[in-house]
């Protein structure tokens, strides 16, 4: 194991540090301002897709408690803020007709993150597809993809201005394979295909979105955010090296490979068979060249890691993934392995050779509970956060270029088809009180960046 705790006088003095959110899991006032419905809110509306019922329309209340969400950033001692921006509150239609109450949100709250001198970094998707758009085909079909870019050319040309950071997409994989491969997630579909139908125009929206970004926010840095984790063979069988390798190709080849100019991998496409894009004919001409348009950073999102095992017959990646024996797990049953984002990092930098790569999620969820005297004693997340600054530090160490870290998330939120019942913030919230309590590993975060700034790194 490699020394788990990082030295804040070693990072750069124009290190990005962050905490991060998005839209739909804390602003609420989902049916106000002339806010259109979303996939969410229609999948939380469907009996028993969300533990507990429970639904983001009040969420953390963030859209009506603003300033003292912002003095909370603040406070942290944070440079820079992830947010996301909502489509159906910008764009109710998912095309068209702006909502200009919508875009006054957002409006407000960039003006109010520089005003208390924090850099805002806009994410345009981050899962919450206009319900407008899904009755049309949602990201199984191509139309999806050149809405997008027309919102993307709305909110750039809006806020460009002043937010100098887009990020254009959140983890494609995830809505591509949670909410069309495994039902998982919205809009809640399991079709194999249609998930990876899903993944191409995702990408395709990413591809079609920068140059109108480009040209809406000229001198803004743009790019994408990715979930990936580092694949691990269960064993040094040939099998099990394969099962890894296959794991890679579902989880991040699959991504990394187009995005950087090598189109999709082939291995991918031969093993997806008819269920593939490129076998239905979805992958037109030119569409490889438009996704791999150059990208000024990489979002990075790194929860944990995968060790695959191969398992002949076993869904059509004849693997699985197992849970080694002997490591700590979250409260989402995630193995903590630090070491596996600098192994991550390193390889990320040396096989695709990105511009720069920014932390833009890690954390981890407990069952948190305020204590009598008011504080939470959130040890193990005080651990994972310091535990994988560390990590990110060796891979800096080893020339992976990482410009910036933001912990996931700020406070605790909707947590998506687990609603309420998991916790990832830094800050406590009681969702009947809407009372935000700072966490203990919210002030070791704190205080480990009050540190960096006071070193002069060498």
């Amino acid at each position: 194991m490699s020394n788990h705790t990082p030295d804040p006088a070693r990072f750069p003095a124009r290190f990005t540090w962050g905490v991060a959110t998005s839209a739909y899991q804390i602003e609420g006032a989902a049916h106000e301002d002339g806010r259109g419905p979303s996939i969410w809110d229609t999948f939380c509306a469907a009996p028993g897709k969300v533990r507990g019922g429970d639904t983001g329309d009040v969420a953390c209340d963030h859209y009506h408690r603003l300033p003292e969400d912002l003095d909370l950033i603040q406070g942290l001692g944070v440079n820079a803020y992830r947010f996301s921006v909502a489509w159906p509150r910008v764009l109710p239609q998912g095309r068209g007709a702006v909502n200009r109450a919508g875009l006054d949100f957002y409006d407000r709250l960039v003006d109010g993150l520089l005003a208390r001198g924090i850099v805002p970094w806009a994410t345009l998707y981050h899962w919450d597809l206009p319900q407008t758009l899904e009755d049309e085909g949602g990201w199984r079909v191509r139309g999806a993809a050149e809405a997008f870019a027309e919102y993307a050319g709305v909110v750039a040309g809006a806020l460009g201005d002043r937010v100098r950071h887009f990020i254009t997409l959140n983890e494609p994989w995830c809505s591509a394979y949670l909410g069309y491969g495994n039902g998982v997630h919205a809009p809640g579909a399991s079709d194999l295909a249609d998930s990876f139908a899903a993944s191409h125009h995702l990408l395709l929206a990413h591809g079609l979105a920068v140059p109108v970004i480009r040209e809406a926010a000229p001198g803004a840095q743009v790019g994408i955010t990715l979930n990936l984790h580092h694949t691990y063979p269960a064993s040094d069988s040939a099998a099990d090296h394969a099962a890894a390798r296959r794991g890679d190709g579902f989880q991040n080849r699959w991504y990394l490979d187009p995005l950087y100019g090598r189109g999709y991998p082939q291995d991918m496409v031969q093993l997806l068979g008819e269920a593939s894009p490129q076998a239905r004919g979805l992958v037109r001409p030119g569409d490889e060249d438009q996704i791999a348009a150059p990208t000024d950073f990489l979002g990075v999102n790194m929860y944990s890691r995968a060790v695959m095992q191969d398992a002949p017959g076993e869904g059509w990646l004849h693997a699985r993934q197992i849970r080694p024996e002997g490591s700590a797990y979250t409260g989402f049953d995630w193995e903590v392995a630090p070491d596996s984002l600098t192994d991550l990092l390193v390889r990320l930098q040396r096989d695709y050779a990105p511009g720069a790569i920014y932390i833009t999620e890690n954390g981890s969820t407990y069952p948190d509970t305020v204590s009598e005297d008011g504080t939470v004693h959130d040890g193990e997340r005080t651990r994972y956060l310091e535990a994988h600054l560390a990590a990110m530090q060796a891979a800096m160490t080893q020339g992976a270029k990482v410009r910036g870290y933001f912990a996931w998330s700020l406070m605790d939120n909707f947590e998506w088809a687990e609603g309420y019942d998991k916790r990832f913030g830094i800050v406590h919230v009681d969702f009947d009180t809407q009372a935000r309590t700072l966490k203990q590993s919210g002030r070791w975060y704190r205080d480990f960046l009050a540190r960096a700034r006071e070193t002069v790194p060498v």
